[in-house]
C-alpha cells in the first residue's frame, strides 16, 4: 500500500513539474517572442477581417527597425489599454503629405499595391491636405488600409517606437485564410 501510494505522490509530482514547466515556456513565448491577436473592427479591410486572429511577431523588431509597408500592431494612443493594427506608411525623418487623395513621401507619390486604385486617402486633424509633415526620429506614420473607415495617423499623429508592440506575424484563423503576413516592397 505504501508503495501504491508512494507512485501516486511521484505522478502528481510529475505532473505538477510539467504543468510549470509548460507556463513558463508559454509566458517566455507571449511576452517576448509572439502573442495572439484578434483583428476587431474593419479599419484594415480587406487585408484583414473583422474576427480574424493572427500572431504578432514581438522579437524582430528588438534587431531591427520597422520598415514601411509592415503591419504593425500598437498601443492606442488614446487608450493604452486596447491595441491597433495598422500599416506603416513613412519612416522617422521622411516627409509626408496627403494630397489629392493620395499620399506622398518625400514628394513622391507613394506606391500602395495592397489598396484598390480606387480608394482615396483624405487628410485629417494631424496630416491636413498637402501640408508637408516631416516624421521625427523614433516616430512613424501609420494608416489602415480600409482609409475611409480607418482611426489612423491621419487623425492622432505619430507613433512612437516604444508604443510598436511588434509585427503581425501569421494569420491563424480562419482555417481557410491561414497565411503568412507578406511584407511589401516599394
Amino acid at each position: 500500500m505504501l508503495d501504491f501510494a508512494k507512485k501516486i505522490g511521484n505522478f502528481f509530482l510529475d505532473t505538477i513539474e510539467t504543468v510549470v514547466i509548460a507556463l513558463a515556456i508559454f509566458v517566455v513565448i507571449y511576452l517576448f517572442l509572439v502573442q495572439p491577436h484578434q483583428i476587431k473592427g474593419s479599419s484594415m479591410y480587406p487585408t484583414f477581417y473583422d474576427g480574424e486572429y493572427i500572431l504578432t511577431d514581438k522579437i524582430s523588431y528588438r534587431f531591427f527597425s520597422p520598415s514601411r509597408g509592415d503591419v504593425i500592431i500598437l498601443l492606442a494612443p488614446k487608450n493604452h489599454e486596447l491595441d491597433y493594427i495598422k500599416r506603416i506608411i513613412a519612416l522617422p525623418g521622411e516627409k509626408v503629405m496627403v494630397k489629392n487623395g493620395r499620399v506622398y513621401i518625400n514628394d513622391s507619390l507613394l506606391n500602395e499595391p495592397y489598396l484598390s486604385q480606387t480608394v482615396m486617402t483624405y487628410a485629417g486633424a494631424f496630416l491636413h491636405e498637402t501640408q508637408d509633415f516631416t516624421v521625427p526620429d523614433k516616430e512613424y506614420i501609420v494608416m489602415g488600409d480600409n482609409r475611409e473607415h480607418s482611426s489612423d495617423s491621419r487623425e492622432w499623429g505619430t507613433v512612437k517606437r516604444n508604443e510598436i508592440i511588434g509585427k503581425a506575424w501569421l494569420r491563424y484563423w480562419p482555417l481557410n485564410r491561414i497565411s503568412f503576413i507578406p511584407h511589401i516592397s516599394y
